[in-house]
């Protein structure tokens, strides 16, 4: 997927929006001072090096950013009119922890995480449109974006913390000791992380069905053009096609099922 310069911008000046909405001072100040330091490299950062994962283009990171932060407010409604005590965390924590969640991904201060990938073999084979930046020392996603932020003065609480820590829920074997104890002291005071989780889960999802859902569904209709049967004859259209699918198959129930069609 590529979108326009038009489009790039309008995202970018959108995420400053629910900075300037959203965040109070003093650390507003210091976030949009990040985000304009690095304006040029996080506005056209994919969200993922691989194009079988999410939003893997320029523009891809931003664009999840936003559509995460959307997902969860919208999430935090349903929880609240499902009963969720919204008490234990703020607004501004919500959308906080929704901005940043992924900050990790833009790598250190001076190297980019994802650059581009220069073997074509790769690149065509493997979908790996952009390559792991191997002058950026190893840091997960989420301790990496923490760092950043408190490198830059600007603070989070505990309860952006733990959901920024734990966004990727149980698909992180990192985040049981926080998602998977059976104590009650020890689960999280607050549904936040488990708001997060479920908006990034949902953007990604969103992002996958657009991107994939249509070449898969293309594929499948081709595959059944090449294997239709012929209502009248009752055979497989292609005969070829016929013989060598019949002789692949093990199951004699299966191939005496196919005969008798």
């Amino acid at each position: 997927m590529n979108f326009t310069a038009e489009q790039i911008q309008g995202n970018w000046n959108e995420l400053i929006d629910y900075i300037e909405k959203y965040i109070s001072e003093p650390r507003k100040e210091n976030l949009i001072q990040f985000y304009k330091t690095y304006e040029d490299r996080i506005i056209l950062m994919p969200a993922a090096h691989k194009k079988e994962y999410h939003n893997s283009f320029p523009g891809g990171y931003v664009e999840h950013v936003l559509r995460v932060i959307r997902c969860a407010i919208k999430q935090a409604t349903l929880w609240e009119e499902e009963g969720c005590d919204m008490s234990t965390f703020t607004m501004e924590e919500l959308v906080f922890s929704a901005l940043n969640h992924d900050l990790g991904k833009m790598g250190s201060e001076n190297e980019e995480s994802y650059i581009p990938q220069t073997d074509n073999w790769r690149r065509e084979k493997l979908g790996e449109e952009y390559m792991f930046n191997t002058k950026v020392p190893f840091a997960s996603v989420p301790d990496r974006g923490l760092f950043l932020l408190q490198s830059h003065g600007i603070p989070y609480t505990f309860n952006e913390m733990i959901a920024i820590q734990t966004h990727d829920g149980l698909y992180d074997e990192a985040n049981k000791k926080y998602l998977l104890s059976f104590m009650p002291e020890q689960k999280p005071r607050t549904s936040l992380p488990f708001i997060l989780h479920q908006a990034d889960l949902m953007a990604a999802r969103i992002e996958f069905e657009r991107e994939w859902l249509p070449k898969l569904n293309n594929s499948v209709d081709g595959l059944k053009k090449k294997f239709t049967l012929d209502s009248n004859k009752k055979t497989f259209s292609n005969p070829s096609a016929q013989t060598k699918a019949l002789g692949s198959l093990k199951n004699e129930k299966l191939k005496n099922l196919l005969d008798n069609l």
